[in-house]
């Protein structure tokens, strides 16, 4: 798995949203300038995390951005789904190299690999919600079960 600037960004964005929860919407070039992210990446983030339900915008002068639900009914995974369009993509699902060898109905020994790990990923990033990032690291390693892990 590699993680993309859209998911990174989208994530920032989110979590900054959190932040703010319960205290009204938030233009997107504030939230770009505090973050010290490109504005127009913030936009594009901005329209998939609406797409998806997860952001509201509020039109007007004091318009802006939030969260559609609690920080708490959020997961790492909702948000990677709505920015990167999915957490993990298993290349003989999505990018054939043999477009023979690489069919579900041929047997392929590495297809299971990749499709467990798929699973555990999601599992994990489905299992941390946005409000368990609002504390500090070290508690956050603790809630998302690393336990101590030196850096």
């Amino acid at each position: 798995m590699r993680v993309t600037t859209w998911a990174e960004y989208g994530l920032i964005v989110s979590l900054h949203l959190a932040r703010r929860a319960g205290q009204g919407p938030v233009a997107a070039r504030e939230m770009a300038e505090k973050e010290k992210l490109p504005a127009d990446y913030v936009e594009q983030i901005l329209l998939r995390l609406r797409r998806a339900g997860l952001v509201e915008s509020v039109r007007g002068a004091r318009g802006g951005y939030l969260l559609s639900r609690q920080p708490s009914e959020v997961t790492v995974k909702d948000v990677l789904d709505a920015s990167e369009h999915g957490t993990f993509e298993v290349n003989c699902d999505c990018h054939p190299v043999d477009a023979e060898r690489c069919t579900t109905e041929n047997s392929c020994a590495i297809r299971p690999v990749w499709q467990l790990l798929q699973q555990r990923i999601d599992e994990t990033l489905g299992s941390i919600r946005l409000a368990d990032l609002l504390h500090e690291e070290s508690e956050v390693r603790s809630l998302a079960g690393f336990g101590a892990v030196a850096v």
